[in-house]
């Protein structure tokens, strides 16, 4: 079987407030070990960052703004994942970020008839309830060394958590569960292939949206001295 393993970092927690991809990390799996093939890049939102994210990534809008638009990868991004089995840790936060990013394309693409998911996040709830199950808190559990980790980066995160999946399912079968949890590990599957079956709506900025862009724009520019990018002819 072929794998994924995936992260995301974005410019803020919400989808459907316009928030984008900035950070893409993907670790390739064949039959349960590491090829060595990664798929890594940052992006250019065409927005600004929230500083809660800046704050967790230490991404920067200064950082992004020569960086590619999703629509410049897409293709290339689509060729790695395309059929695999893709293992993302909360698995609706950066699947409905990756659907409403290929919604966007001239030519957009429906991600959920191109791979299947599995949510490590719903898997650790089952194997661990009651327990914390963050990225830390599981490598912690599992003796994943994580010390190097001071900010959340996309493929820092998937190479983390490709280590944790195998450590969780480590000489216990397909996905760890054993025959006897065949209903646990369809409930985990279920529930992350419904992730991507999902309808992600784009929705364009109002009017007062606009306006408040408008402004954000404007202060970037007096803090920057004249000198945001987004304003240059």
């Amino acid at each position: 079987m072929r794998q994924v393993v995936l992260d995301t970092e974005t410019t803020g927690l919400e989808v459907n407030k316009g928030h984008r991809i900035v950070e893409i990390g993907c670790v390739e799996l064949l039959e349960r070990r590491p090829t060595g093939n990664e798929f890594h890049c940052y992006l250019n939102p065409q927005r600004v960052m929230d500083e809660g994210a800046t704050a967790v990534s230490g991404i920067t809008d200064d950082f992004l703004v020569d960086k590619p638009l999703f629509a410049d990868v897409a293709q290339e991004f689509l060729a790695f994942i395309d059929g695999a089995e893709v293992i993302a840790h909360n698995a609706s936060f950066d699947m409905g970020f990756l659907s409403a990013e290929f919604a966007r394309l001239a030519q957009p693409v429906r991600i959920a008839e191109r791979v299947s998911v599995l949510d490590t996040l719903l898997l650790a709830r089952e194997k661990y309830p009651g327990q914390k199950n963050n990225l830390d808190a599981l490598c912690k559990r599992l003796g994943v060394d994580n010390s190097h980790r001071d900010l959340h980066g996309a493929l820092l995160d998937a190479q983390l958590l490709a280590d944790v999946y195998l450590a969780m399912t480590a000489g216990q079968g397909d996905l760890g569960l054993g025959l006897q949890n065949e209903p646990v590990k369809a409930r985990v599957r279920a529930a992350a292939s419904a992730i991507v079956d999902a309808v992600v709506r784009v929705r364009r900025a109002d009017a007062v949206e606009l306006a408040a862009h408008v402004a954000r724009l404007a202060a970037i520019q007096k803090v920057s001295k004249d000198n945001c990018r987004w304003l240059r002819d």
